[in-house]
């Protein structure tokens, strides 16, 4: 029997976690592969949620995290740690997935010691370094080191042909953030009680137009925190909607939300949502209102249209396809957008029938493919 070939997956927030899963999976499920998980819990809480529902019990658990720490000493701690588990695992291939602190330092630790990183969601590009900061400089570190490009578009494709990475090494794959959003789909169809946690408010707010919020980003943090929440405020004045906000445990944006949204009857602030419950706030949800990455990715998948509250994205497919809309951190720019998604049907219908451009649920079938080929070829 042919060795199988060690495939280190290293990740730490959750959404590498919902990215990554489908990988891991289709690794575990391939006899041509050993699969080692580690995660750095970049996101503690969060990140367990997903494992639990993906059923994922990590190898190594680098649990990383501190009160109030700096990005330097955050990506001295990983660089170390990821580097002390390369040592011990011994691994044949890295895989790391998308622009955080956790990916950048393991892209690094695995350079360091020349063993081949392979970058799923590779080529995103906002062309701007402080938005989204740091993740844009992250994403081009790991493609400055990596061996294969796993871009989820041809759109991101061309930028890394265009940065002079050879296109031999770059495959289109779309995002396997719909995998992952097809498989908790199911599983909640199956089991219905996954998401049932969601059925309070969705009584409550019975008869309204949701629109579901997120906001995390840091490049938002201050002023842009408060242009959103006074922007939601103006939104929930109107009898006819409603908001559901799973509020980011970080407190930059936990103490803003709190001191200007607690107590508006049509307004709930929850907590973060596991992975079940927020896949049936997207299927609830009339529109999203976000600075997320992901949420750019999962909510066309279910013909929902995207408000995006920074001042660029590094996935313009969205706005090239119109599933996504940049509207800023501006208050009055956020209510403007919003009231006319609800008041014009056919402004809605035409964010929310657009294509969506970032996959098909088959990206992480075709990594693992794209790895067998690579290891064969080397072999």
């Amino acid at each position: 029997m042919t060795q199988r070939s060690r495939i280190l997956v290293i990740f730490g927030t959750r959404p590498e976690a919902i990215k990554l899963f489908p990988v891991i999976h289709a690794l575990k499920a391939d006899p041509r592969f050993e699969c080692v998980v580690c995660v750095s819990a970049q996101h503690r809480q969060m990140l367990d949620q997903v494992l639990e529902i993906a059923g994922i019990v990590p190898d190594h658990d680098l649990d990383v995290m501190r009160p109030d720490q700096t990005l330097d000493a955050l990506t001295a701690s990983l660089l170390t740690g990821l580097g002390k588990v390369m040592d011990l695992v011994q691994p044949d291939r890295v895989i790391v997935q998308g622009d955080t602190a956790t990916a950048m330092s393991g892209a690094l630790a695995a350079y360091y010691r020349k063993v081949p990183v392979d970058h799923v969601e590779a080529g995103l590009r906002s062309y701007n370094i402080y938005h989204p900061w740091p993740e844009e400089v992250n994403r081009k570190i790991i493609g400055a080191m990596a061996s294969l490009h796993f871009a989820p578009t041809t759109t991101s494709a061309a930028a890394l042909v265009n940065e002079n990475v050879d296109p031999a090494r770059v495959h289109v794959t779309g995002n396997t953030v719909i995998d992952a959003l097809r498989w908790v789909s199911a599983r909640i169809a199956a089991e219905p009680g996954l998401a049932a946690g969601l059925a309070g408010l969705e009584a409550r707010f019975a008869g309204k137009r949701i629109i579901g919020v997120t906001s995390h980003r840091r490049e938002n943090f201050g002023e842009g925190m408060e242009q959103i929440a006074t922007a939601i405020r103006r939104i929930a004045e109107r009898p006819d909607t409603a908001v559901i906000f799973p509020v980011h445990l970080n407190p930059n944006v936990r103490r803003v939300m709190n001191e200007r949204l607690s107590g508006l009857d049509n307004v709930a602030l929850i907590e973060p949502l596991d992975y079940p419950h927020f896949a049936r706030l997207l299927n609830i949800a009339e529109i999203m209102l976000t600075d997320s990455g992901g949420v750019q990715e999962e909510a066309p998948a279910l013909g929902k249209p995207v408000l995006v509250m920074r001042e660029t994205t590094e996935r313009p497919e969205g706005v090239e396809a119109g599933t996504a809309r940049l509207v800023g951190t501006s208050a009055a720019a956020i209510v403007t957008e919003i009231s006319t998604l609800l008041d014009d049907t056919s402004a809605y219908e035409a964010m929310a029938r657009a294509h969506n451009p970032f996959g098909d649920g088959q990206s992480s079938r075709r990594i693992v493919e794209l790895l067998a080929h690579e290891i064969r070829e080397q072999a």
